[in-house]
């Protein structure tokens, strides 16, 4: 099962790679990855989608909130939140389909970013099965080229952060929490 989590990090080199590492070295496949910047430099904001039985749902939470440079981590999978993904697509235009590729984009929401003799730049934004539908009904006009963002997601429940001191490398890169 997809498990959504929503991790606060300290925006510090090393920060990614911890996080997967614990993800890969359990063999659990991450299905999609997002990070960037929050509104303070000094922290990042990840959302990562990763296949995982249900059953250790917890122990994912758990290792994220153990790791070094980790403010919090959330897991959304069942909590009320705004999930979104962006498609950028390229497609491959003849002067019979232009008019309808332009109208299959229009009922998906989706808007040209750039146009040229060639064919269009579309960009598609919403929940992944409207992005998924976007897809398949370009895919019916011939060849395209797809570049998918991951998802995003946003916790709209209300409720305060409760950072905790993250984690610091000791002596000889063993983890330690201050004041434990």
């Amino acid at each position: 099962m997809l498990q959504t989590i929503s991790i606060l990090v300290e925006n510090k080199p090393g920060a990614l790679m911890r996080i997967t590492g614990v993800l890969s070295a359990r063999g659990w496949n991450i299905d999609s990855l997002t990070v960037a910047r929050t509104l303070d430099a000094e922290q990042s904001r990840m959302t990562i989608v990763v296949d995982i039985d249900p059953i250790l749902r917890r122990q994912v939470m758990k290792q994220m909130n153990k790791l070094i440079n980790v403010l919090q981590a959330w897991d959304l999978t069942e909590s009320l939140a705004v999930r979104r993904e962006m498609a950028l697509v390229r497609v491959r235009a003849t002067s019979e389909n232009r008019a309808g590729i332009l109208r299959d984009a229009e009922i998906y929401g989706a808007r040209v970013v750039d146009a040229t003799a060639d064919g269009f730049g579309l960009e598609c934004t919403g929940p992944v099965e409207k992005v998924e539908e976007f897809i398949d009904a370009m895919k019916t006009f011939g060849d395209i080229d797809v570049t998918r963002s991951g998802i995003v997601a946003v916790s709209m429940e209300s409720r305060k952060l409760r950072l905790a001191p993250p984690v610091q490398a000791g002596v000889n890169g063993a983890e330690e929490r201050p004041g434990c």
